[in-house]
């Protein structure tokens, strides 16, 4: 075993010993020498015999350097990556997404403070939530027509869904505001209905930075928070419903606002999760 100088790589010669073809590539200096893209080389080594020679072979062997053989195989994605560019596409279309999350968060809390004017809030949401139907249809199509996607298929999808369950939560806390015929609004809802709406902000600036990864976990961490505040005001306004001699249509009533309300920040911190998990794992 030795240095080549003209190529710069060892030589081993292995002398009637049989090699049978593995992960090499023909040489391109000498008929019989090969580049491995394997750990070290030892006698016994699987590798390719040359195209035109016979399947076993028995010669001087080329083997790439250390240094090389440290790196591994490059992964078939990112060798591809190089050669068909990735749809970077999908983070405007999550950008979107999240524009039209915290739209309809900003409408449900001005609802909450205009009760004259429900029916008008209630179909701007709708029409808020359709688009994000749409747009969702649009990411799950893209992502079938995407060879090569910038993280995981599976990431995406499940991003795109969670923030798409939250807009349709909102959508369903407006419409049963219309249903139960909600004539006063009670200010704790109102607190609640702030609450989200700021978590629905934070939502939209992490989305747009969640190729940055620190930035993502502050605003987790500012989402976290808003959960947490938000379930200390919902079970103070669900021990209010019940406290003195409550009129039982008004508990019923409440209640489900106040459950749906709760629900919907709850679903902030679950796309929160998702955010810091894809930007951890692509970072």
């Amino acid at each position: 075993m030795g240095m080549d100088p003209d190529v710069g790589c060892l030589t081993v010669f292995q002398s009637r010993r049989s090699c049978y073809g593995r992960t090499a590539e023909r040489w391109p200096s000498t008929k019989h020498r090969f580049r491995a893209l394997f750990p070290p080389f030892a006698p016994g080594v699987k590798c390719f015999a040359p195209s035109d020679g016979p399947g076993i072979f028995d010669g001087p062997l080329q083997v790439a350097p250390r240094r090389f053989l440290a790196r591994g195989r490059i992964p078939r994605e990112r060798m591809l990556g190089r050669l068909i560019p990735r749809d970077e596409r999908f983070f405007e279309l999550f950008d979107q997404l999240a524009a039209h999350l915290a739209t309809a968060a900003n409408m449900l809390d001005k609802l909450f403070g205009d009760v004259k004017h429900v029916n008008d809030h209630v179909r701007a949401i709708k029409d808020v939530e359709h688009k994000a139907d749409l747009l969702t249809a649009t990411i799950n199509q893209r992502i079938d027509k995407s060879f090569i996607t910038p993280i995981d298929r599976e990431d995406i999808h499940m991003l795109a869904s969670r923030l798409d369950d939250v807009i349709d939560l909102l959508d369903g806390t407006s419409r049963r505001f219309e249903m139960l015929h909600i004539s006063e609004v009670l200010p704790r809802a109102k607190q609640l209905t702030n609450v989200l709406c700021r978590a629905a902000n934070e939502i939209q600036a992490a989305v747009s930075e969640m190729r940055k990864p620190p930035a993502v976990n502050q605003h987790v961490a500012l989402i976290k928070h808003l959960e947490e505040e938000g379930d200390a005001i919902y079970h103070e306004a669900v021990g209010a419903l019940f406290a003195g001699s409550p009129n039982p249509l008004e508990v019923l009533k409440w209640k489900e606002m106040y459950d749906t309300l709760e629900r919907a920040i709850d679903s902030c911190m679950g796309v929160a999760q998702v955010l810091q998990s894809i930007s951890l794992k692509n970072a």
